[in-house]
């Protein structure tokens, strides 16, 4: 493979990171407060569709940014409602989330088809940028890019050096014993969420804001449920998983990369590949281990009750 191939390749890679990333994130603090959303992909869709929406309105992409992750946190207060103060099951909850957002997403997209954006911009990494094309690319990045690691350890910190964050994490492992401390955990888990939603509609955004640059129905294509994978094999910590988000976004760069040069390989099957790579990952590493798991989150994930 050609140094300009891997040049494209990774540019790709650092592109389409930030919209699995950003998601993987809420869906951390989400389940670190003992909430699983299978719904992520439909928020995602809400914060994709009002972002490009607002971006195309006000001509202004980082406003449609913000609108994005706004939408985001008034959809994913519906899952709030409905398994918090309602207590509905949570995977049943989630699934009307997905099903609704998606819905909603076309509604709302319907009137944008065609329509584009500048998107957000490239920022130069100091010298780096200056190399020749196309190496300059790689260096060459929109905010959301060169905001991934340090938003991952601010989380980091947040999760485990802060008073919020211990309680989050306090409500995720037992609610009843933190309720009985003293601890709001309807409170707390009102906020997970909302800070989820922000981030998973952030991630929506990112995706027709910074990539597209258009409006097309179901462009996450499964990041959502590649997110919640990405969480069980970084073991619920933001700073790993980054490694969990780049892995997918390369396979999804080495499959594009392949069908620019025209690859014999069928487009079908490449398309396929971050995702088989993704379940070939789980099988391998992606049994979750009982002193890293959040132990509210046991009932979801291994059938168990606490």
């Amino acid at each position: 493979m050609s140094g300009t191939a891997i040049a494209s390749i990774i540019a790709i890679t650092l592109a389409l990171t930030p919209s699995i990333l950003f998601a993987t994130f809420g869906e951390i603090i989400g389940e670190r407060a003992g909430i699983v959303n299978l719904g992520i992909e439909g928020v995602m869709l809400i914060g994709a569709s009002c972002g490009f929406a607002i971006a195309v309105i006000t001509g202004n992409a980082y406003v449609g940014l913000l609108g994005g992750a706004a939408a985001g946190v008034v959809f994913n207060m519906l899952m709030a409602v409905m398994v918090v103060w309602q207590g509905a099951n949570q995977l049943a909850s989630g699934f009307a989330i997905f099903f609704l957002g998606a819905g909603i997403s076309v509604l709302i997209g319907a009137h944008y088809i065609g329509s584009n954006v500048d998107g957000l911009g490239q920022i130069g990494f100091p010298v780096l940028s200056s190399l020749p094309s196309p190496w300059n690319q790689v260096f060459s990045q929109d905010i959301l890019v060169w905001a991934m690691v340090p938003v991952a350890f601010f989380l980091w910190w947040l999760l485990f050096r802060t008073r919020w964050g211990l309680k989050l994490r306090a409500v995720g492992e037992d609610k009843n014993f933190s309720y009985a401390a003293g601890i709001r955990t309807p409170r707390i888990q009102f906020q997970a969420l909302a800070v989820a939603g922000a981030f998973y509609g952030l991630a929506g955004a990112d995706l027709t804001l910074s990539y597209t640059k258009t409006w097309q129905n179901s462009l996450t294509a499964g990041r959502g449920f590649i997110a919640i994978a990405i969480v069980i094999l970084a073991l619920w910590n933001p700073v790993r998983a980054i490694y969990g988000a780049l892995l997918f976004s390369v396979a999804v760069a080495i499959g594009l990369e392949l069908q620019a040069q025209g690859s014999p390989v069928s487009p079908f099957l490449l398309d396929m590949l971050p995702y088989l790579l993704t379940i070939a990952v789980v099988l391998v590493w992606g049994r979750p281990k009982a002193y890293t798991m959040p132990a509210g989150l046991n009932e979801a994930f291994t059938g168990t009750s606490t």
